[in-house]
């Protein structure tokens, strides 16, 4: 299923990487942590309608790395698989 942002809505996918200790010890995703907050963008909207009519430009493209805000998106589930969806203004950077 292929999922079209609307608006200034941006999907996430989020970045959850294994982590290690000093000592080389695999931490699992499953352990009590907290959510990562960094993602990759894999959709967004066409922008926000203002009210001349015209639609403000995305800031975020597909395939951005970004930096968001910890409580800002919104969980989604889609054929099993996790997303967050979020206003651009709950992204706080583009990671280069």
């Amino acid at each position: 299923m292929k999922i079209k942002p609307l608006s200034d809505y941006i999907l996430i996918e989020p970045l959850k990487e294994e982590e290690k200790t000093k000592t080389g010890i695999i931490i699992p995703q499953t352990a009590d942590k907290e959510e990562p907050q960094q993602g990759k963008v894999i959709a967004v909207g066409p922008g926000k309608l203002l009210k001349s009519g015209k639609r403000m430009p995305m800031e975020i493209k597909v395939g951005d790395k970004v930096l968001f805000r910890k409580y800002g998106p919104d969980e989604i589930k889609v054929d099993k698989k996790e997303y967050l969806i979020a206003k651009q203004e709950d992204i706080l950077a583009i990671l280069e």
